[in-house]
């Protein structure tokens, strides 16, 4: 290799390297409590923003309400990525969080799942047959996704019948667990968590239909602590993405 490109290399080597170490003084990191039912999404989409962005987002996944009596109590995360609206709106108005960074990142879906193919059919009568031992749902005061589970047992005037067989998981991400470990027979869960790329990964499922339940608008908000902090800032940003939100809707969200 003759000298001058051997001085080229060193030149582009010591360039790349100047870069790396730009972009990681600049890089910052960011703790991130993220309702359980957007884990997988998150999980994808928190990749993406490191890789795009240099920055870290450090995720705690678990139920809405547990994260809010937290939070009250002074957990110290910078972003809160609810499964409802209320509970962000609920933050800025006591003052813990800034209500001007509120945004809707997602609607989400309720679903009737079973892993057992055939038992749950694509209209949710087995609801109303009962041919089940165990129907398991998420604590509907601490996960939104629980009370829109009850809402649609209230609607078809089921719920005080099935009340007995309810299997009750802290957040979302347990009740699925229930329903994959087959402890009950089926259960609500977020269409999210069994579908990928438009597809039922395995059982039965009948994507309830979204006039049976309140909205699940999930919203985001940028906590006390994450003020002035640039990661938390960027992530808000990153959300909002074309490829952030590309991610979200290959996990069957709206938006």
């Amino acid at each position: 290799m003759k000298n001058s490109e051997v001085a080229v290399k060193r030149f582009l080597l010591s360039l790349a390297a100047s870069l790396a170490m730009a972009f990681s003084a600049h890089a910052g990191e960011v703790s991130v409590a993220v309702a359980a039912n957007f884990t997988a999404p998150m999980q994808k989409i928190a990749r993406l923003f490191e890789q795009d962005t240099g920055h870290k987002a450090t995720l705690a996944f678990g139920s809405t309400g547990r994260f809010y009596a937290q939070i009250k109590n002074g957990a110290p995360f910078d972003l809160l990525l609810s499964a409802d609206d209320d509970t962000p709106a609920k933050l800025a108005k006591e003052g813990l969080a800034v209500d001007a960074s509120r945004f809707t990142y997602a609607i989400g879906k309720l679903a009737l799942w079973s892993k057992q193919p055939g038992l749950v059919d694509a209209q949710g009568q087995v609801l109303k047959s009962g041919t089940f031992d165990k129907i398991a749902l998420a604590d509907p005061k601490l996960a939104p996704y629980g009370a829109a589970a009850v809402e649609v047992m209230t609607h078809l005037g089921v719920l005080n019948t099935l009340r007995p067989k309810f299997v009750q998981g802290e957040n979302i991400a347990q009740t699925h667990q229930f329903v994959a470990t087959q402890n009950a027979q089926l259960g609500f869960v977020a269409l999210s968590q069994v579908m990928a790329d438009g597809r039922l990964v395995e059982g039965s499922v009948w994507a309830v239909p979204a006039t049976l339940y309140s909205p699940l608008r999930q919203d985001a908000v940028l906590l006390n602590k994450g003020q002035g902090n640039a990661a938390a800032a960027a992530l808000l940003q990153y959300l909002k993405s074309d490829k952030a939100q590309a991610v979200i809707r290959g996990f069957g969200y709206e938006h």
